[in-house]
């Protein structure tokens, strides 16, 4: 049984970024002969001190734990066959863990979802700002043995200081997030956006389309922004609910339209879309700004929709808010995306090819490559294929 370490910020299923990334593979990986461990900075009283304003003496004692804990693995990086990092493995600016893992003659991978080069912290924690390097990431991937990104963005990136690039889509179980097609909202058509209090204001970039969907339609739609229970927006009428791990798809089956809006920068230019996804695992008419990898998920008009200016927005969310037969339609077309190009079904072969080949071990042949010359509509017949490896 070959062993492999996982470094990253957040314990199990703590972090969807890390679920949908790793996490949700170590099974597959033990029953084909690969152990993993995760090694996690922070915990449930450190989320809570790590995201809250000032709270400068506590966050000081996480930077200093942190190390600590690093040097816990470095320790004991002999007993593994890989390292993982996802993103990074100190919330500082330096890179000496990745050096020591590196010169321990162990093989290291790097795993990233994000356009992590770009600062993007959040109000509570500018003032930390001077901690984070721009230039982090491109002194730890020449390090590494072999790279996994979100996106051909990433990839794009990565590739200027390492040749074994391999891009790998964010993966969703299709198994887990299933519609619920008899979710009641009181007759109301809901139109929901699911993220976090630090990315709440990319929902707020289209409000004045909400605000004329709301004087066209008046009580015949409502709102839902779920993730930030503090948010309020007394004009849409609109108070944040929570995220909950246990109800996740409960949560993504309320809304009946999922709205992704995004501007255009170099930061999101690297979102691998995954809110649009999961909305679409549900088969919900996704809604997305044509930004970075929404366009590759997208074919307007056939599995969602990616409007360009206030004026689409409008327009598009007009139409699937009058014709419940168009949500259907366009929602089931997203679901048939995900199940046979985003699913983990799908993506776990050429996971586990990968990890494979940087361990050296042989591994179960994939099942052979489905080829229907058309979008998979049945999910019993999902394409299980291994696509080829994409490297430079």
């Amino acid at each position: 049984m070959k062993r492999v370490l996982f470094i990253a910020h957040h314990r199990l299923d703590r972090s969807p970024g890390q679920r949908y990334r790793f996490e949700q593979y170590f099974n597959w990986f033990k029953e084909n002969g690969i152990q993993c461990e995760l090694s996690n900075l922070l915990d449930e009283e450190d989320d809570k001190n790590l995201y809250a304003p000032r709270n400068y003496w506590n966050k000081f004692k996480i930077a200093l734990n942190s190390y600590r804990k690093r040097q816990n693995d470095l320790r004991r990086i002999k007993e593994f066959d890989l390292v993982v990092i996802y993103r990074e493995a100190l919330i500082t600016r330096g890179t000496s863990f990745e050096r020591k893992v590196a010169k321990s003659g162990i093989p290291m991978m790097f795993d990233f979802d994000d356009a992590i080069w770009v600062k993007d912290m959040s109000e509570g924690n500018k003032w930390l700002s001077f901690l984070k390097s721009s230039d982090k990431i491109q002194r730890i991937l020449p390090l590494c043995k072999h790279i996994t990104a979100g996106n051909e963005y990433l990839a794009e990136f990565a590739r200027k200081y390492n040749n074994n690039v391999t891009v790998v889509p964010s993966t969703i179980d299709c198994n887990k997030y299933v519609p619920d097609e008899h979710y009641d909202n009181n007759g109301k058509v809901t139109i929901g956006w699911v993220g976090s209090h630090t990315t709440v204001k990319h929902f707020e970039l289209v409000t004045n389309v909400y605000k004329n969907l709301l004087a066209k339609y008046g009580d015949k739609i409502q709102f839902k922004v779920i993730g930030d229970p503090i948010y309020e927006n007394a004009e849409l009428g609109i108070k944040g609910l929570p995220w909950d791990n246990a109800k996740e798809v409960d949560l993504f089956n309320s809304i009946d339209i999922g709205v992704m809006p995004l501007e255009e920068d170099p930061w999101t230019k690297g979102k691998c879309g995954m809110k649009g996804l999961l909305y679409m695992s549900v088969g919900k008419p996704a809604v997305m700004s044509a930004v970075g990898m929404n366009t590759d998920i997208i074919d307007h008009g056939v599995n969602g929709f990616i409007p360009v200016g206030e004026d689409e927005w409008f327009k598009v969310l007009s139409d699937l808010i009058e014709n419940p037969d168009l949500r259907k339609k366009i929602g089931h077309a997203g679901r048939d995306t995900v199940l046979n190009e985003y699913s983990f079904e799908v993506l776990k072969w050429k996971m586990l090819d990968i990890y494979a080949k940087v361990l050296k071990i042989e591994t179960p042949a994939a099942p052979a490559l489905v080829d229907s010359g058309s979008p998979q509509t049945d999910e019993s017949s999902l394409n299980v294929g291994i696509p080829e490896l994409v490297q430079s």
